[in-house]
């Protein structure tokens, strides 16, 4: 399936209008929400068999470049319940009945998920380690009590998907659905990023929810619950198309000042001079370049991660140059709020900045480098002859 483009301009530019305003508060951006909400694009990935449309990680990843041209702070709050319906509509681990609730709820109001992973002390999953977070067994079912950094959307995410270990012997790992609004629950607003302010990724902290029983997912030994880098390879990818469409808006932006900029010694716009056409040239290059790598890896994806890192990465570096090169470009105007460039250029450091960061992304890459050739190496007579040519993936 694919979206109505008319839908998905239309929705970008009510959070286009939105965006400077949610950036320079930070207060939660609920015009772009709801807007994202009437669309019907967040519960996009809803499998069919609950009535959904069913759409896939490529169509999620097309949306997402759209919301990312209005506000990518609205953007990646929106993905992250996409991806969590995505989640559902592939693997089924939400208890049918919860589910079926929360779909229910979605038809009046924005449905927003959102895993709580991230702790003070554990840093990143990303990088291995186990939550401190504790699920102790109560009657009615679980009491949560821990301190989570980085849940985007905190203050108005409908449910937390608290990352934690339970108080059994022997404990398990899983996570809980909390509702948000429950009491313990309390938002402590330390966000205060150079860039993507308006997700409002504050830390929260719980003490003594509880919840009901049937509000945990996945519950299993810790000795499998380490997150897995390469298996969430193409959400990762389909993540970045977010900041493609901020380094499109930039891109946009970029194109409009130089048609309206008319100095007065030239008499022209400044579009017209070869200076201009080269840095138009550029930005095109890479930011079109990064489209072409994002989808044609969604769209060609075999199951193998190199590819989807390789991808995201040489997509989220160019993204990066692309927006950099067009500030450089203007000068000074490029770095004045008014024109917009100086809001896309914070927004898009953070493009590898979600985990896996970029060098452990590297790293992944760097191994599989010398696993190929390891597998492949010279036989043990040492024939420099027989040393085979290494093929790139």
């Amino acid at each position: 399936m694919s979206h109505d483009p008319t839908v998905l301009d239309d929705t970008a530019r009510i959070l286009a209008d939105a965006a400077p305003d949610a950036d320079q508060t930070g207060q939660f951006p609920w015009a772009g929400i709801r807007a994202v909400h009437k669309a019907g694009l967040l519960e996009s990935t809803v499998a069919t068999r609950y009535g959904g449309e069913g759409a896939t990680l490529s169509d999620a990843a097309h949306i997402l470049a759209a919301l990312g041209r209005g506000d990518p702070s609205v953007a990646l709050i929106s993905a992250m319940t996409i991806f969590n319906h995505l989640g559902q509509a592939t693997k089924s681990h939400w208890p049918d009945d919860l589910y079926r609730r929360l779909l229910g709820e979605a038809k009046q109001r924005p449905l927003l998920l959102n895993a709580a992973r991230v702790e003070p002390e554990l840093g990143s999953p990303a990088r291995g380690g186990l939550p401190a977070t504790i699920a102790c067994r109560t009657a009615a079912g679980w009491s949560i009590s821990g301190r989570k950094r980085f849940v985007t959307g905190a203050h108005g995410l409908t449910h937390f998907l608290v990352w934690a270990h339970t108080d059994e012997v022997p404990s398990r790992v899983g996570t809980f659905v909390v509702a948000n609004g429950l009491p313990g629950i309390e938002v402590i607003e330390n966000w205060k990023s150079l860039g993507m302010r308006a997700t409002g990724s504050h830390d929260v902290e719980y003490k003594n929810v509880e919840i009901p029983a049937e509000n945990a997912l996945d519950l299993v030994d810790p000795s499998v619950a380490q997150q897995d880098n390469r298996a969430h390879a193409a959400i990762n990818l389909a993540l970045t198309a977010i900041y493609l469409g901020a380094a499109e808006a930039a891109q946009a932006a970029f194109i409009q000042f130089a048609h309206e900029r008319v100095p007065a010694n030239l008499g022209h716009p400044i579009a017209r001079t070869e200076r201009f056409v080269t840095l138009s040239g550029e930005i095109d290059l890479l930011v079109s370049g990064a489209r072409q790598i994002i989808f044609g890896a969604l769209e060609h994806n075999t199951g193998d991660a190199e590819p989807l890192i390789r991808a995201r990465l040489l997509a989220g570096r160019q993204i990066r140059n692309a927006v950099e090169t067009a500030v450089r470009g203007i000068g000074n105007p490029g770095l004045n709020a008014d024109l917009g460039l100086e809001r896309h250029f914070r927004d898009i450091q953070s493009v590898l900045v979600h985990a896996p960061q970029e060098d452990t992304s590297v790293s992944i890459l760097g191994r599989a480098a010398f696993d190929r050739w390891n597998k492949s190496k010279v036989d043990r007579s040492g024939d420099a002859t027989n040393v085979p040519i290494l093929k790139m993936a």
